[in-house]
Order: structure tokens, then sequence, then C-alpha cells
């Protein structure tokens, strides 16, 4: 019992003693002590014959008191009549606690003789005031006495309902009314009763007031009874509507109010099982409900209330659980626990429809979600783009430019191959992430799929709208390659991926028309276009160039014609330039060049399509059929006394290719070649040439015994790097440094330091594009081994380089060396 209780029931108590004592002192005369104790009698038969009835949160006695009071006014002088109140409930109680079984402790005994002490008093001072005799009995009389009566009970309410609100916190209006509602028949009944016992007081009649007030008693019973389960229905009809809600919030909340007001409750918890959350109610809180995890641990006030608990459930399964916290012990009875436990059924089905509704939403949002949104890096996929793009673009003044960014990793192939899928999903991830920190207003980032993406930018600050279309148009064009080269850098940014540390290079198409020209559609193919010539230029960065868009179509059927070429015998052929010894004249070497006879579009030499074959699937076929052409002229060589090896070249994307040892190993058993007559020729600027794939791939051909060269040595960043890390056999001096040698000081020294190297590395050093004497005799005399060009042969047909592999032969003779021009280290 709080502090508060206590001192507001002392107050009552002393009033009430002090209000009684006054009033039996000041009536000692005119009172007769048997009468009084008549009075007292009557009293406490009002109440054992009383009914109980729940008001709010508690129970309460509705009682005779009125009728007994009346008949008090005729019996003593009206100052006993608090007295006689007082005593008579002093003596009832204990009785009725006794024989209903429900408890009550002796504070709340002499707390309810206090107030109807207070109340009775209030009454009497209504009787005394009104100055009129009520004996004999007289109808100004009577209704005074009915007045008092109708005060004695309105004040008995209003102090119950002041010690309720102060124990448990329940509105006092509220206590007042509800108590005053349900009890009108007994209120008009009790009046009535009392006036007839006054009129029949002292006749023979009085005996009909025994059945009268039982047939009264049990007329009551029923009507109590029929008004609290109306009261009781009609909550839960109530209650049971309010927890028609589509979100457990909701219903959590719609159901503590709901417990509080159908049970004598302190406070109302509701364990949620499956979201893991408690919801709290009490009366310290009123209509505020806390939420807390599972795991917070409950205040201890509630704690140490008396608990009734109720398990949720539906169909067997557990949805929560349900925690009463009570006013006391005793307040709960076997008509709250039945009502627990439809009022539990109706909760959990409502718990239960919500987390279904909720799953159904979640659900309907995560596939809405994923039906936009590539599933790996989180972006708008192609569809969303489309269809968002489109959007935006209807939405945007016609003349405004805008630009599509087409972005597509370089060498992603590579790292799929060689590190696995899971690094490349890293890769994208990371790449992904730059890209989405640096998109900004009026941008739409998507990945399309693969390893290409797409930045649609609406927002291209340039010329303003009085400007001719086509100035706006260069202006904004300028714009979006700056902003092209802007996302290169920051994706080429090293990141590391399954312990390899690599650059997400990129290679970036744009293009750029005004909102209303074109859909995202036409946009998309034209920064496609833009996009392989980036790749093809090796510029990273290229705009759409409409004199480009035949050939990029002619590319599209360009792999398939090239997968009907490889079946077939007629169409790739090899052509051979052979490398001749600058000393003797001899032939050290023949190189192996493909040319493609294509039905309708005649000769294509390597540059019109090999970049195609290296982003294709076909890769490893096609090198397969080059090498399987070479090693036959080889071994037809062979049989005619020619000891001449042939050089492949290779794609760095071959060297990523773990059976292509195994494919050459068989190539050369079955032409019966041995491998040292093979030469594959290599580029320095392997991308990925860390990667452990290559090193493995290099170590089996070096393995099976084929020889090396580098081929363009001396154009790549990493040439010593690459020869300490590969075995070479051969270098192959760049073109470009040849044919300026005899103008530039510059590329005449890089040749000579290319010669020293190969020197001093016991390589090999051949020389390529000769085609003057001048050339070979300037690079016989800085010590190179071989040259290759125009000024020895041109590349021959099949049918033709035997021949002329003899008559280089037959020619060749030993050549007087001449002084190498002496050098400084």
């Amino acid at each position: 019992m709080s502090s508060r209780v206590r001192i507001v029931i002392t107050c009552l108590v002393v009033t009430a003693v002090l209000v009684a004592g006054i009033g039996a002192i000041l009536g000692v005369r005119e009172g007769d002590l048997g009468q009084f104790g008549l009075l007292i009698c009557l009293i406490t038969l009002a109440h054992l014959f009383g009914l109980r009835m729940r008001v709010g949160s508690t129970t309460i006695d509705v009682d005779w008191g009125e009728a007994a009071l009346i008949v008090g006014f005729i019996l003593v002088p009206v100052t006993w009549i608090p007295a006689a109140a007082g005593i008579g409930v002093l003596l009832a109680k204990p009785v009725v606690s006794v024989v209903s079984g429900n408890r009550t402790s002796p504070i709340e005994t002499v707390r309810a003789a206090a107030s109807l002490t207070l109340s009775a008093a209030v009454a009497a001072l209504v009787v005394w005031a009104g100055g009129v005799p009520v004996v004999p009995m007289s109808a100004q009389a009577a209704a005074v006495v009915v007045l008092a009566a109708l005060i004695y009970l309105l004040s008995s309410a209003v102090l119950l309902a002041v010690h309720l609100a102060v124990r448990d916190g329940q509105n006092m209006i509220g206590v007042v009314w509800q108590a005053l509602r349900g009890t009108p028949v007994m209120i008009v009944g009790n009046v009535a009763l009392g006036l007839v016992a006054v009129r029949l007081w002292g006749s023979s009649w009085l005996w009909v007031l025994p059945p009268l007030l039982w047939l009264l008693h049990q007329l009551y019973v029923h009507r109590v009874h029929e008004d609290e389960e109306r009261r009781t229905w009609r909550a839960f009809a109530l209650a049971s509507r309010s927890l028609h809600r589509l979100d457990e919030l909701a219903v959590a909340q719609e159901g503590l109010h709901a417990a509080r007001s159908l049970f004598p409750v302190r406070a109302v918890e509701l364990t949620v099982l499956g979201s893991q959350t408690r919801y709290r109610s009490s009366l310290r809180t009123g209509d505020e409900v806390q939420v807390e995890p599972v795991s917070t641990v409950p205040p201890t006030e509630a704690g140490r209330a008396p608990a009734v608990t109720r398990v949720l459930e539906v169909a067997g399964g557990r949805v929560g659980v349900l925690t009463l916290r009570l006013l006391r012990q005793r307040a709960w009875g076997p008509n709250d626990q039945h009502r627990l436990a439809v009022f539990g059924d109706a909760l959990a089905a409502a718990l239960h429809d919500a987390a279904t509704h909720s799953a159904l939403r979640e659900l309907r949002e995560r596939t809405m979600y994923e039906s936009h949104h590539d599933p790996l890096t989180r972006l708008l996929n192609r569809d969303a783009l489309m269809d968002r793009g489109d959007a935006v673009l209807r939405g945007l003044d016609a003349r405004i430019p805008v630009a599509l960014l087409l972005l597509d990793m370089d060498h992603f192939k590579e790292v799929n191959d060689t590190l696995g899928h899971l690094a490349g999903d890293e890769l994208l991830q990371t790449a992904a992430s730059r890209l989405s920190a640096d998109v900004g207003h009026g941008e739409l980032l998507a990945r399309l799929g693969g390893d290409e993406f797409a930045l649609l930018v609406t927002d291209l600050p340039g010329l303003s709208a009085d400007h001719d279309e086509v100035d706006r148009l260069s202006a904004a064009n300028l714009v979006a390659q700056r902003r092209a080269r802007m996302l290169t850098a920051a994706l080429a940014s090293p990141t590391e991926v399954a312990g390899v540390t690599l650059s997400a290079e990129v290679s970036v198409g744009v293009a750029v028309a005004t909102a209303g020209e074109f859909d995202l559609t036409e946009l998309l193919r034209r920064a496609d276009i833009a996009l392989y010539q980036a790749k093809e230029s090796g510029s990273r960065v290229a705009a759409y160039d409409p004199h480009r868009d035949r050939t990029s179509t002619d590319r599209l059927a360009l792999v398939a014609e090239l997968r009907a070429a490889l079946a077939t015998d007629d169409q790739l052929h090899l052509v051979m330039q052979p490398a001749v010894d600058l000393d003797t004249g001899a032939p050290s070497g023949v190189e192996a060049l493909i040319r493609w006879h294509h039905p309708r579009r005649g000769l294509l030499l390597p540059k019109h399509f090999v970049r195609a074959v290296e982003a294709s699937d076909l890769l490893g076929r096609f090198t397969r059929h080059v090498l399987d052409q070479a090693l036959t002229l080889a071994a037809e060589w062979t049989r005619q006394g020619l000891d001449v090896p042939v050089a492949v070249n290779l794609s760095p994307r071959s060297l990523l290719d773990p059976q292509l040892p195994a494919d050459v190993d068989e190539l050369l058993r079955r032409h019966g070649i041995p491998a040292s007559r093979l030469v594959l020729e290599i580029t320095e600027t392997v991308v990925l040439s860390p990667l452990p794939i290559t090193d493995q791939v290099l170590r089996e051909l070096r393995g099976l015994g084929v020889r090396f060269a580098v081929d363009d040595f001396g154009t790549g960043f990493s040439s010593l790097t690459f020869l300490t890390r590969i075995a070479v056999d051969e270098l192959k001096v760049d073109r470009t440094f040849v044919a300026r040698m005899a103008d530039s000081r510059q590329a005449a020294a890089i040749v000579q330091a290319v010669v020293d190297l190969g020197r001093q590395l016991g390589l090999r050093v051949v020389a390529e594009g000769v085609e003057t004497a001048d050339q070979r005799i300037a690079l016989r005399r800085l010590g190179c081994d071989a040259g290759q060009g125009f000024h020895f042969s041109h590349p021959l047909p099949a049918d033709e380089i035997t021949e002329a592999l003899h008559t280089l032969s037959r020619a060749a003779r030993p050549v007087r060396p001449l002084r190498a021009r002496p050098h400084t280290a």
C-alpha cells in the first residue's frame, strides 16, 4: 500500500470517528439504545444481503443501505445515524468476506465503514437541515428522506471514486458514472422499500417485508448479473473490433488497452515471440505504450505485483505471452479466467493475422525491390533503368541535353577465370560502391549485367537554351566526357581482391542527345557503339560517332561469322614472314600471321577481328586453329630438311587458359615437332601478369620445352619486371624504334640498350620492321642478332614460304663482321 493511500484512509477514518462520536453525544438525551441497536442490526442485514458488481478495474458491494437508512430516521435521532452506519458496516464486512470466500483486509473494512459513516452523516445533515419532522411521515418528510438517501448514495460513490483514484489511478468521474448507471432499478427499489418499511412500521403487515425483500433481492441479483454480462460482452465486442489491425504495434496497443478495460490490472505486458518485442501499459503511464526488446528486464514495480499469464497460441503455434499484473490477488475470479481465455484467443488470432500481413507486405516490397535492383550490387537493374530513365526523359524539357555513360570493366573475364567468381563479385561490388559515392543529383546509376554499368546524367552544365542546338550538344559532350574520365579515375584506384591488388579499369562510351530526341533504348545503343570504339582504340573514353554506327552493327555479326569460319578450311589462312640472321642472311625463324578471307567482307587483317575474338568465347578455338596450321607447315619444312622454328602470337587472355599447355603438347605430338621449334610470342603488357594462373600456364609451357619471345619490346611499362618473372629466349624490338633509328638519337639509343640487355641476359634480339639495307647495316653494327621486315621478305602464303626459305638458305653466306660501335656503360 502506498503512502498516499495510507494518508487518505487515515484522514477518512479520523474524520468518520469524530463525526460519529460528536453525533452520538448530541443524541444521547433523545435516543433509545434499544432502537439504536435495532438500527445497527438492520444496517448489518442490509450489507449482508448485498450484491457485488464490477466497476472499472475493481469490484464493489451494492447493498440495501438506503432502505435501512430511511428506517433509521424514524428509529433514532439523526445524529446517531453516522455511528449506526459505521458500526453496521464493521459487523457485516467480515461476515461477507468469510461467506463469499473473497477475503477483505481489515484496513479495507475500516475504510469502507469510514466512508459510509461520512456518507450517512451527510444524509443526516440533509434531514436535519430540512427541519421537517419524520414522525409521522408526511409527504414533505418523505421527500426530504428520499433526498437524503440519494445524497447518501452519491456521497458513498464519490468517496469510493476518490479511494480508487488514489489507489489505482482510475478515473473518478468514470467510476461514479459506472456505479450509478449500473444500479438505477436497485436505487429506486431501495428507496421504495425504505418508505414501505416506514409506512408499515409497528403494524401487523410488517411481516410482508422479508418476502418482499427476498423477491427484490432475487430481481436485483438477476438484473446486476445481466447488466454485468451485457457490459462484458459489449466490452469484448469493442475489444475484438479494435484488434482488427494490420500491423503488430497497432494490435499490441489495442490489446493492452482492451485488457486494462476488461480486467482488474495494474499493468499489462504483451510479449510477441515473432518480433521478440515486449509491449507494456500501466495505470502509471496511462494510454502510453512502452516498446522494448524482450531481452530488457521488466521494471521492478511490475515484477512485484501478482500476475496472471496466458500463452497466446494459434493452431498449436505460440505467437506471444500476455501477462496481467493484478491490482490485488483477491480481485481475480473464475469469470476473469474465462474472459482471459476468450480474450487471449482473439488477441492471438489478431497478432497472427498482423504477422501474416506484415510478412506478405515485406515479401511484396522485397519482390518489388528485387525486380528493380541488381542482387549483387543493389543498384538499379536494366529494366528499372529503362523504365525510370524514360520517365525522367519525358519529364524534362525536350531541349535539355542529357548523356548516357556506358561503363565496361576491362579484363573482367580474366579476374573470374583466374581468381574465381567470388573475387569477380567482390570487384563488381567495389566498383558499384565507388560509382554510387560519385553519383550526384539528376543521375541514375544501374548495373546492366555482367561487368557493365550505365549512368544517365540529366544535369549537364553548359550553354543556355538561347544558343544553337549543335553548340549546346557539343558543350554537353565535352562535359559528359570529362565526367566519364572522372569516373574512370575513381575506379582505377587500386583495391585488394582475393589477396591480389587490382585496378578496376573501365572503358566508357558516351552518348549525348537532347531529352526529347531519343528514348533510353536508342541512347543505350549509341553508348554501346561508343564503348566498343573506346575499347578498340584503347582511349578509355569515347563519344558516339555516327560514322561508326554501321561498323558497330556489323561487329554484332562478326563473332557469329568467325564461328562459321572456324568450321571450314577455306577462310582462315596463315601467311609467313621469315626472320633473317643479320650476319649470314640465313633464315632464323618464321612468324605466322593470320588472315581471314571473308566471303563477303573480303580480306580481313588481325586488327579487324582480333579484338572481337578476344572478347568472345572463341579465343581458345581460334588459338588452337592457328597453332595447328603453323605446326602443320613446320612439319612440312622438317620433311624438306629445313630446321626453322615457327613463331605464333598469343593473346594475353590465352595465358589465363589452364587448358593451353595440354593443347600445345597434344599438337606438338600429333605433328611430330620438337617443342623447341615452337616460339610463342607474348607482349610485355600482360595486364594481369602477377596472377598465379598466368605464372602456372607459363611454367607448364616452359616445361614442355616451348620457347618464348617478347613481342613489341620497349612499348610497355614493366619490361624489366616482366623479364625477372618469366624466362624468355628472344626480344623483338618494336618497329617504331627501328623506323626512327636514322633520324632519332633517342630511338637508336633504345635499340642499342635492348641489344645490350639481350646480350647481358643471353637472349636473342630480333628487330622488327627492317625495310632498308641501311637499317640492316645499322642494326648489325649495334650487335642485333636478326631482323624481320620487307627488306628481307613480305609475308608469304603457305605454298610459297617453303621455297622462300630454301632460297634464303642457299643465298646465306658468312659475312665479315663489322666493328661494333663502342659504347660506355
